[in-house]
């Protein structure tokens, strides 16, 4: 039986407009739609006279200026980036030149990368990294920032992405969740710099938390966060499962498997799949519960452990 994602009311998107979703928090949206970033990047704007900014957005001058049309008459203290994906962070540059205000984020692109496995084979699967970005300010788990009539928690999530920091507005219990918990699907977990072990243990991190509302980057609010991030936690096992049985029945490679276990997605999103699936794999691995005729990558092959 597969597990169900909770359903999250959807929502359109007026590319350009600055809408207020809650009493401190503005989003402006990208127009970038794609298989990745669904209707687009929705950049927050946290505060109002002295205000933040999470995830700028890709380089597109008219998202930077809608963005800067939102905070015309207000000073930027904080540029906040969740990680550094060329959907999420490039824009910064131009905000940060025009507003004189600093970046915040846990690192450059792979910054958090010790302790993660994974194959690098040249599969686009996702929005590029933005290997050019390195913050102004580096922020760990648990840091504070603040702004007038605002604190903004820091909470450290790699697994999308090794560097992947989420921020929590505490007037609000709101949580920017950037890509760790996005409002319209599962997350990318590709290797190198995404890795599953971590994926998952910054999900059931979030289940320790009390924050009431997530704002991801794509799709739409999250007002129940707990039934949804223990159903992608389930749906991430239930794929494990899906995986040793495939294994159990003979199908030993990863490019035998993803046809059988992804029968119901679009083809075109197979490499994606197979991307993910690596990381599965590289988790049981670790595990001792799969073994591999080298080190995990897309074309090694794959046994049960007895």
């Amino acid at each position: 039986m597969s597990v169900q994602i909770p359903y999250v009311r959807d929502i359109s998107f007026d590319y350009g407009a600055c809408d207020e979703v809650s009493p401190l928090i503005r989003r402006v949206v990208a127009n970038n739609p794609s298989a990745f970033t669904y209707k687009g990047t929705g950049t927050y704007i946290i505060g109002h006279g002295d205000v933040a900014v999470v995830d700028p957005g890709p380089l597109l001058m008219p998202h930077v200026e809608a963005l800067l049309a939102a905070l015309e008459g207000e000073t930027v203290s904080h540029i906040l980036i969740t990680h550094t994906h060329s959907d999420h962070s490039p824009a910064a540059k131009p905000l940060k030149s025009l507003t004189g205000a600093p970046t915040y984020a846990f690192g450059p692109h792979g910054a958090g990368m010790e302790g993660a496995g994974g194959g690098g084979d040249d599969v686009k699967v996702e929005e590029d990294g933005d290997m050019a970005f390195k913050p102004d300010v580096e922020v760990r788990h648990g840091d504070v920032l603040e702004g007038d009539g605002w604190s903004v928690e820091c909470v450290y999530t790699p697994g999308h992405t090794s560097n992947h920091m989420c921020f929590a507005l505490r007037e609000e219990k709101a949580l920017f969740t950037g890509d760790h918990v996005m409002g319209w699907s599962t997350s990318v977990v590709s290797p190198p710099d995404g890795n599953m072990k971590r994926y998952m243990e910054s999900l059931k991190l979030l289940l320790t938390r009390d924050d009431e509302v997530y704002w991801p980057t794509h799709g739409p609010a999250i007002t129940d966060p707990k039934p949804f991030v223990r159903a992608f936690i389930a749906h991430r096992e239930e794929r494990e499962q899906q995986i040793l049985k495939q294994l159990a029945a003979g199908r030993t490679r990863i490019a035998d498997m993803v046809p059988v276990v992804y029968a119901a997605v679009d083809k075109r999103l197979h490499p994606a799949a197979a991307r993910s699936m690596l990381a599965h794999i590289e988790y049981l691995v670790e595990r001792g519960i799969v073994a591999a005729d080298g080190k995990p990558n897309l074309g090694a092959t794959y046994r049960l452990v007895a």
